[in-house]
Protein backbone atom coordinates (compact mmCIF):
# COMPACT_ATOMS: atom_id res chain seq x y z
CA UNK A 1 0.00 0.00 0.00
CA UNK A 2 1.36 2.88 -1.14
CA UNK A 3 2.36 5.63 1.84
CA UNK A 4 0.45 8.63 1.90
CA UNK A 5 1.18 11.98 3.83
CA UNK A 6 -1.53 12.98 6.76
CA UNK A 7 -3.51 16.04 5.89
CA UNK A 8 -0.92 18.70 7.33
CA UNK A 9 -2.56 21.70 9.41
CA UNK A 10 -2.27 25.33 9.09
CA UNK A 11 0.72 26.29 11.05
CA UNK A 12 0.26 27.73 14.54
CA UNK A 13 1.50 31.28 13.45
CA UNK A 14 -1.04 31.14 10.64
CA UNK A 15 -4.17 30.41 12.67
CA UNK A 16 -3.08 33.04 15.10
CA UNK A 17 -2.42 35.50 12.26
CA UNK A 18 -6.36 35.07 11.04
CA UNK A 19 -8.10 35.21 14.06
CA UNK A 20 -6.33 38.69 14.77
CA UNK A 21 -7.26 39.69 11.12
CA UNK A 22 -10.76 38.90 12.47
CA UNK A 23 -10.28 40.86 15.90
CA UNK A 24 -8.94 43.71 13.98
CA UNK A 25 -12.00 43.62 11.97
CA UNK A 26 -14.25 43.62 14.85
CA UNK A 27 -11.93 46.44 16.24
CA UNK A 28 -12.85 48.78 13.56
CA UNK A 29 -16.54 47.95 13.20
CA UNK A 30 -17.06 48.44 16.74
CA UNK A 31 -15.23 52.05 16.03
CA UNK A 32 -17.30 53.15 13.03
CA UNK A 33 -19.82 53.64 15.16
CA UNK A 34 -19.41 56.54 15.90
CA UNK A 35 -19.05 58.51 12.68
CA UNK A 36 -22.66 58.69 11.57
CA UNK A 37 -22.31 62.53 9.51
CA UNK A 38 -23.58 60.80 6.96
CA UNK A 39 -25.56 57.59 5.50
CA UNK A 40 -24.56 55.36 4.91
CA UNK A 41 -21.22 55.26 6.45
CA UNK A 42 -18.12 53.47 7.64
CA UNK A 43 -20.27 51.38 10.05
CA UNK A 44 -22.35 50.13 7.06
CA UNK A 45 -19.30 49.64 5.03
CA UNK A 46 -17.45 47.76 7.69
CA UNK A 47 -20.04 46.09 9.25
CA UNK A 48 -21.24 44.83 6.08
CA UNK A 49 -17.75 43.25 5.20
CA UNK A 50 -17.54 41.89 8.33
CA UNK A 51 -20.66 39.65 8.27
CA UNK A 52 -19.09 38.89 4.74
CA UNK A 53 -15.96 37.68 5.69
CA UNK A 54 -17.17 36.15 9.02
CA UNK A 55 -19.70 34.67 7.00
CA UNK A 56 -17.47 33.14 4.40
CA UNK A 57 -15.46 31.75 7.09
CA UNK A 58 -18.18 29.60 8.73
CA UNK A 59 -19.72 31.05 11.19
CA UNK A 60 -22.89 30.04 12.57
CA UNK A 61 -25.75 30.94 14.86
CA UNK A 62 -25.76 28.59 18.13
CA UNK A 63 -29.34 27.13 18.93
CA UNK A 64 -29.30 29.50 21.88
CA UNK A 65 -29.50 32.50 19.48
CA UNK A 66 -32.12 31.29 17.52
CA UNK A 67 -34.88 33.09 20.01
CA UNK A 68 -32.85 36.17 19.34
CA UNK A 69 -32.82 35.55 15.76
CA UNK A 70 -36.46 34.97 15.23
CA UNK A 71 -37.30 38.01 17.17
CA UNK A 72 -35.48 40.15 15.06
CA UNK A 73 -37.58 38.72 12.16
CA UNK A 74 -41.17 39.11 12.93
CA UNK A 75 -39.86 42.99 14.05
CA UNK A 76 -38.41 43.56 10.61
CA UNK A 77 -41.21 41.84 8.92
CA UNK A 78 -43.69 44.05 10.69
CA UNK A 79 -41.66 47.32 9.63
CA UNK A 80 -41.79 45.54 5.86
CA UNK A 81 -46.05 44.71 5.87
CA UNK A 82 -46.56 48.62 7.02
CA UNK A 83 -44.25 50.30 5.04
CA UNK A 84 -46.08 48.46 2.13
CA UNK A 85 -48.83 51.27 2.56
CA UNK A 86 -46.21 54.42 2.01
CA UNK A 87 -44.24 52.60 -0.30
CA UNK A 88 -43.21 55.61 -2.75
CA UNK A 89 -41.71 57.48 0.33
CA UNK A 90 -37.97 56.40 -0.16
CA UNK A 91 -37.34 57.61 3.02
CA UNK A 92 -39.61 55.17 4.53
CA UNK A 93 -38.43 52.20 2.49
CA UNK A 94 -34.80 52.93 3.13
CA UNK A 95 -35.64 53.11 6.76
CA UNK A 96 -36.49 49.60 7.02
CA UNK A 97 -33.22 48.81 5.05
CA UNK A 98 -31.48 50.35 7.55
CA UNK A 99 -33.70 48.09 10.47
CA UNK A 100 -33.00 45.03 8.38
CA UNK A 101 -29.11 45.58 8.39
CA UNK A 102 -29.14 46.72 12.18
CA UNK A 103 -30.59 43.37 12.90
CA UNK A 104 -27.98 41.69 11.32
CA UNK A 105 -25.47 43.39 13.07
CA UNK A 106 -26.77 42.52 16.25
CA UNK A 107 -27.11 38.63 14.88
CA UNK A 108 -23.27 39.00 13.66
CA UNK A 109 -22.16 40.36 17.11
CA UNK A 110 -23.53 37.31 18.67
CA UNK A 111 -22.36 34.42 16.79
CA UNK A 112 -18.91 36.20 16.92
CA UNK A 113 -19.01 36.26 20.99
CA UNK A 114 -20.51 33.69 21.54
CA UNK A 115 -18.02 31.47 19.69
CA UNK A 116 -14.93 33.07 21.20
CA UNK A 117 -16.18 34.98 24.01
CA UNK A 118 -13.15 36.80 25.64
CA UNK A 119 -11.08 37.45 22.82
CA UNK A 120 -13.67 38.96 20.49
CA UNK A 121 -15.53 41.16 22.99
CA UNK A 122 -12.24 42.99 24.09
CA UNK A 123 -11.62 43.82 20.38
CA UNK A 124 -14.64 45.31 20.16
CA UNK A 125 -15.07 47.53 23.54
CA UNK A 126 -11.86 48.57 22.74
CA UNK A 127 -12.78 49.63 19.55
CA UNK A 128 -15.88 50.97 21.12
CA UNK A 129 -14.18 53.17 23.98
CA UNK A 130 -11.25 54.04 21.73
CA UNK A 131 -14.67 55.43 19.41
CA UNK A 132 -16.25 57.26 22.39
CA UNK A 133 -13.13 58.83 23.43
CA UNK A 134 -12.59 60.39 20.02
CA UNK A 135 -15.98 61.37 19.68
CA UNK A 136 -15.93 63.16 22.94
CA UNK A 137 -12.55 64.42 22.74
CA UNK A 138 -14.83 66.42 19.54
CA UNK A 139 -17.27 67.29 21.65
CA UNK A 140 -15.03 68.88 24.16
CA UNK A 141 -13.37 70.98 21.93
CA UNK A 142 -15.89 71.87 19.62
CA UNK A 143 -18.03 72.75 22.85
CA UNK A 144 -14.97 75.20 24.20
CA UNK A 145 -14.49 76.11 20.44
CA UNK A 146 -11.14 74.65 20.40
CA UNK A 147 -11.01 73.99 16.98
CA UNK A 148 -11.54 76.99 15.32
CA UNK A 149 -13.79 77.25 12.25
CA UNK A 150 -14.22 73.68 13.00
CA UNK A 151 -15.92 73.34 15.79
CA UNK A 152 -19.25 74.21 14.72
CA UNK A 153 -19.10 70.83 12.85
CA UNK A 154 -19.11 69.25 16.65
CA UNK A 155 -21.97 71.32 17.93
CA UNK A 156 -25.61 71.56 17.63
CA UNK A 157 -28.01 73.95 19.39
CA UNK A 158 -25.42 74.98 21.72
CA UNK A 159 -25.25 71.31 22.72
CA UNK A 160 -22.21 69.03 22.29
CA UNK A 161 -22.85 66.16 19.35
CA UNK A 162 -19.39 64.90 18.61
CA UNK A 163 -18.94 62.91 15.85
CA UNK A 164 -22.72 62.24 15.91
CA UNK A 165 -25.38 63.78 13.98
CA UNK A 166 -27.49 64.37 17.35
CA UNK A 167 -26.22 65.03 21.05
CA UNK A 168 -28.59 62.69 22.59
CA UNK A 169 -27.29 59.54 20.64
CA UNK A 170 -23.43 60.98 21.71
CA UNK A 171 -24.77 61.04 25.05
CA UNK A 172 -26.07 57.42 25.60
CA UNK A 173 -23.34 56.39 23.16
CA UNK A 174 -20.56 57.42 25.88
CA UNK A 175 -22.76 55.27 28.19
CA UNK A 176 -21.38 52.06 28.34
CA UNK A 177 -17.59 52.62 27.92
CA UNK A 178 -17.66 54.80 30.81
CA UNK A 179 -19.72 51.77 32.97
CA UNK A 180 -16.56 50.27 31.69
CA UNK A 181 -14.11 52.70 32.93
CA UNK A 182 -16.21 52.86 36.52
CA UNK A 183 -16.17 49.60 36.89
CA UNK A 184 -12.43 49.52 36.56
CA UNK A 185 -11.94 51.69 38.80
CA UNK A 186 -13.54 50.00 41.33
CA UNK A 187 -12.14 46.50 40.71
CA UNK A 188 -9.36 46.24 38.90
CA UNK A 189 -5.65 46.92 39.74
CA UNK A 190 -4.06 49.69 40.88
CA UNK A 191 -2.41 50.39 37.46
CA UNK A 192 -5.50 50.95 35.97
CA UNK A 193 -7.19 53.13 38.12
CA UNK A 194 -5.74 55.93 37.29
CA UNK A 195 -5.78 55.67 33.69
CA UNK A 196 -9.13 54.39 33.88
CA UNK A 197 -10.26 57.25 35.95
CA UNK A 198 -8.94 59.86 33.07
CA UNK A 199 -11.04 57.82 30.52
CA UNK A 200 -13.49 58.25 32.72
CA UNK A 201 -13.48 62.38 33.53
CA UNK A 202 -13.28 62.74 29.82
CA UNK A 203 -16.38 60.92 29.08
CA UNK A 204 -18.38 62.43 31.82
CA UNK A 205 -17.81 65.97 30.45
CA UNK A 206 -18.66 65.23 27.54
CA UNK A 207 -21.54 63.57 28.27
CA UNK A 208 -22.68 66.61 30.33
CA UNK A 209 -21.68 68.70 27.53
CA UNK A 210 -24.35 66.78 25.57
CA UNK A 211 -27.03 68.36 27.86
CA UNK A 212 -29.04 65.15 27.58
CA UNK A 213 -31.28 64.10 30.08
CA UNK A 214 -32.09 61.22 29.07
CA UNK A 215 -28.65 60.17 28.64
CA UNK A 216 -27.92 61.76 32.24
CA UNK A 217 -30.56 59.82 33.77
CA UNK A 218 -29.43 56.09 31.62
CA UNK A 219 -25.74 57.12 33.03
CA UNK A 220 -27.05 57.22 36.79
CA UNK A 221 -28.84 53.66 36.39
CA UNK A 222 -25.89 52.02 34.70
CA UNK A 223 -23.91 53.30 37.31
CA UNK A 224 -25.57 51.99 40.61
CA UNK A 225 -25.75 48.89 38.59
CA UNK A 226 -22.48 48.39 38.33
CA UNK A 227 -21.62 49.24 41.52
CA UNK A 228 -24.22 46.62 42.81
CA UNK A 229 -23.16 44.11 41.12
CA UNK A 230 -19.58 44.42 41.74
CA UNK A 231 -20.65 44.33 45.20
CA UNK A 232 -22.77 41.34 45.30
CA UNK A 233 -19.67 39.55 43.27
CA UNK A 234 -16.55 40.96 45.24
CA UNK A 235 -15.08 37.94 46.60
CA UNK A 236 -13.57 39.33 49.85
CA UNK A 237 -14.49 41.72 52.63
CA UNK A 238 -11.46 43.80 51.94
CA UNK A 239 -12.60 44.18 48.06
CA UNK A 240 -16.25 45.57 48.64
CA UNK A 241 -14.73 48.25 51.47
CA UNK A 242 -12.66 49.41 48.53
CA UNK A 243 -15.95 49.44 45.97
CA UNK A 244 -17.62 51.23 48.73
CA UNK A 245 -14.71 53.64 49.58
CA UNK A 246 -13.87 54.54 45.57
CA UNK A 247 -17.39 54.71 45.12
CA UNK A 248 -17.79 57.26 47.52
CA UNK A 249 -14.57 59.22 46.33
CA UNK A 250 -15.76 59.02 42.69
CA UNK A 251 -19.01 60.52 43.14
CA UNK A 252 -17.01 63.36 44.86
CA UNK A 253 -14.53 63.86 42.48
CA UNK A 254 -17.82 63.75 39.59
CA UNK A 255 -19.55 66.48 42.03
CA UNK A 256 -16.10 68.74 41.75
CA UNK A 257 -16.03 67.85 37.84
CA UNK A 258 -19.56 68.76 37.39
CA UNK A 259 -19.50 72.63 39.65
CA UNK A 260 -16.04 73.13 37.91
CA UNK A 261 -17.71 72.59 34.37
CA UNK A 262 -21.18 74.88 35.88
CA UNK A 263 -19.28 77.61 36.81
CA UNK A 264 -18.56 78.61 32.99
CA UNK A 265 -21.53 80.69 32.55
CA UNK A 266 -22.58 79.12 29.06
CA UNK A 267 -22.57 75.66 30.71
CA UNK A 268 -24.55 76.46 33.43
CA UNK A 269 -27.43 78.85 31.61
CA UNK A 270 -28.28 75.98 29.58
CA UNK A 271 -27.70 73.22 31.97
CA UNK A 272 -30.18 75.21 34.49
CA UNK A 273 -32.14 75.13 31.38
CA UNK A 274 -31.99 71.34 30.36
CA UNK A 275 -32.23 69.96 34.07
CA UNK A 276 -36.21 69.97 33.98
CA UNK A 277 -39.30 68.03 33.01
CA UNK A 278 -41.21 70.91 31.57
CA UNK A 279 -39.47 71.70 28.48
CA UNK A 280 -42.24 73.32 26.16
CA UNK A 281 -41.95 70.22 24.19
CA UNK A 282 -42.55 67.70 27.15
CA UNK A 283 -45.76 68.76 28.02
CA UNK A 284 -49.23 70.24 26.09
CA UNK A 285 -51.87 68.12 24.51
CA UNK A 286 -48.79 67.35 21.52
CA UNK A 287 -45.98 67.62 23.69
CA UNK A 288 -44.02 64.45 23.75
CA UNK A 289 -46.30 62.99 26.73
CA UNK A 290 -49.09 63.92 25.14
CA UNK A 291 -47.80 62.66 21.71
CA UNK A 292 -47.64 58.93 24.03
CA UNK A 293 -51.41 58.74 24.89
CA UNK A 294 -52.33 60.13 21.17
CA UNK A 295 -49.65 57.61 19.77
CA UNK A 296 -51.51 54.58 21.61
CA UNK A 297 -55.04 55.80 21.16
CA UNK A 298 -54.06 55.49 17.26
CA UNK A 299 -51.90 52.17 17.38
CA UNK A 300 -55.52 50.79 18.99
CA UNK A 301 -57.19 51.76 15.56
CA UNK A 302 -54.11 50.61 12.97
CA UNK A 303 -53.28 47.00 13.38
CA UNK A 304 -51.19 47.59 10.70
CA UNK A 305 -49.81 50.70 12.05
CA UNK A 306 -48.87 54.23 9.49
CA UNK A 307 -45.56 53.07 8.56
CA UNK A 308 -42.04 54.28 9.41
CA UNK A 309 -41.29 58.01 9.39
CA UNK A 310 -44.90 58.54 9.00
CA UNK A 311 -45.56 59.71 13.33
CA UNK A 312 -44.53 63.15 12.86
CA UNK A 313 -46.84 64.17 10.02
CA UNK A 314 -50.08 63.73 12.18
CA UNK A 315 -48.42 64.90 15.74
CA UNK A 316 -45.90 67.62 14.69
CA UNK A 317 -43.06 65.56 16.62
CA UNK A 318 -41.32 61.94 15.91
CA UNK A 319 -42.45 59.78 18.97
CA UNK A 320 -39.69 59.73 20.95
CA UNK A 321 -40.59 56.59 22.52
CA UNK A 322 -39.33 53.26 20.84
CA UNK A 323 -42.48 51.29 21.97
CA UNK A 324 -44.58 53.51 20.37
CA UNK A 325 -42.38 53.44 17.33
CA UNK A 326 -42.39 50.15 16.76
CA UNK A 327 -46.32 49.87 16.90
CA UNK A 328 -46.81 53.20 14.71
CA UNK A 329 -43.55 52.10 12.16
CA UNK A 330 -44.76 48.36 12.17
CA UNK A 331 -48.29 47.88 13.46
CA UNK A 332 -49.08 45.17 16.10
CA UNK A 333 -46.55 42.97 14.75
CA UNK A 334 -43.31 44.81 14.88
CA UNK A 335 -45.07 46.46 18.59
CA UNK A 336 -45.15 43.16 20.10
CA UNK A 337 -42.04 41.41 18.81
CA UNK A 338 -40.23 44.59 20.30
CA UNK A 339 -42.26 44.11 23.69
CA UNK A 340 -41.00 40.60 23.35
CA UNK A 341 -37.43 41.16 23.00
CA UNK A 342 -36.78 43.66 25.30
CA UNK A 343 -38.76 41.48 27.85
CA UNK A 344 -37.19 38.22 27.36
CA UNK A 345 -33.64 39.50 27.10
CA UNK A 346 -34.18 41.16 30.72
CA UNK A 347 -35.84 38.26 31.99
CA UNK A 348 -32.95 35.45 30.43
CA UNK A 349 -30.14 38.10 30.79
CA UNK A 350 -30.95 38.63 34.77
CA UNK A 351 -31.05 34.95 35.10
CA UNK A 352 -27.05 34.61 33.83
CA UNK A 353 -25.95 36.91 36.49
CA UNK A 354 -25.27 34.25 38.44
CA UNK A 355 -23.41 32.38 36.63
CA UNK A 356 -19.62 32.50 37.58
CA UNK A 357 -17.94 32.53 33.91
CA UNK A 358 -14.40 34.29 33.10
CA UNK A 359 -15.87 37.13 31.52
CA UNK A 360 -18.56 37.95 34.47
CA UNK A 361 -17.17 41.14 35.59
CA UNK A 362 -17.76 42.29 31.40
CA UNK A 363 -21.12 40.81 31.53
CA UNK A 364 -22.52 42.84 34.22
CA UNK A 365 -21.10 46.02 32.68
CA UNK A 366 -23.10 44.59 29.36
CA UNK A 367 -26.55 44.10 31.24
CA UNK A 368 -25.93 47.10 32.76
CA UNK A 369 -26.02 49.15 29.52
CA UNK A 370 -28.90 47.31 28.69
CA UNK A 371 -31.00 47.89 31.00
CA UNK A 372 -30.52 51.38 30.70
CA UNK A 373 -30.98 51.73 27.22
CA UNK A 374 -33.83 49.36 27.23
CA UNK A 375 -35.51 52.25 29.88
CA UNK A 376 -34.28 55.22 27.99
CA UNK A 377 -36.07 53.60 25.28
CA UNK A 378 -38.99 54.41 26.79
CA UNK A 379 -38.63 58.19 26.10
CA UNK A 380 -36.51 58.43 22.64
CA UNK A 381 -36.06 56.46 19.59
CA UNK A 382 -32.99 54.02 19.69
CA UNK A 383 -34.63 52.34 16.49
CA UNK A 384 -31.34 52.76 14.45
CA UNK A 385 -28.46 53.20 17.05
CA UNK A 386 -25.85 51.16 16.34
CA UNK A 387 -24.53 50.68 19.87
CA UNK A 388 -27.71 49.32 21.09
CA UNK A 389 -27.78 46.76 18.15
CA UNK A 390 -24.40 45.72 19.43
CA UNK A 391 -25.22 45.73 22.92
CA UNK A 392 -27.62 43.49 22.43
CA UNK A 393 -25.87 41.13 20.23
CA UNK A 394 -23.30 40.82 22.69
CA UNK A 395 -25.37 40.20 25.59
CA UNK A 396 -27.25 37.39 24.04
CA UNK A 397 -23.59 36.21 22.55
CA UNK A 398 -22.24 35.99 26.31
CA UNK A 399 -25.46 34.52 27.43
CA UNK A 400 -25.10 31.86 24.65
CA UNK A 401 -21.73 31.14 25.93
CA UNK A 402 -22.54 31.11 29.44
CA UNK A 403 -24.83 28.53 29.34
CA UNK A 404 -22.80 25.57 30.54
CA UNK A 405 -21.84 27.60 33.60
CA UNK A 406 -25.23 28.98 34.59
CA UNK A 407 -26.21 25.11 34.44
CA UNK A 408 -23.54 24.33 36.57
CA UNK A 409 -24.23 27.11 38.96
CA UNK A 410 -27.70 25.90 39.07
CA UNK A 411 -27.08 22.62 40.35
CA UNK A 412 -25.17 24.09 43.40
CA UNK A 413 -28.69 25.46 44.29
CA UNK A 414 -29.82 23.41 47.12
CA UNK A 415 -33.61 22.18 46.87
CA UNK A 416 -35.96 22.68 49.12
CA UNK A 417 -38.51 19.92 49.78
CA UNK A 418 -41.55 20.35 51.89
CA UNK A 419 -42.21 18.63 54.96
Amino acid sequence: MPFQAAPSSPPRALRISAERLRGLLLWLTSFAGAFVFVEPGPYEIVGLAGIFLFGVSGLSLRGALIPLALMLIVLDLGYAIAVVQVADEEKAVTWVGISIFLAMTALFYAAVVSSLPQVRLDYLLRGYTAAALVAALAAIAGYFHLLGGLSDLFMLYDRARGTFNDPNVLGAFLVLPAALQLQRVLIERPALVMRSGICLAVLLAALLLTFSRAAWGQLALVGLIVVALSLASARSGRLRLRIVSLAVVGAAVVAILLAALLSVEQVGNLFAARATLDQAYDVGHFGRFGRYVLGAELGLERPLGIGPLQFYKSFGEDPHNSYLNAFMSGGWLAGFAYLTLTAVTLASATRFLRADTPWRTTYHVIYAAYVGVAVESAIIDIDHWRHYFLILGALWGLMAASRPYLARAELRIPLVTSP
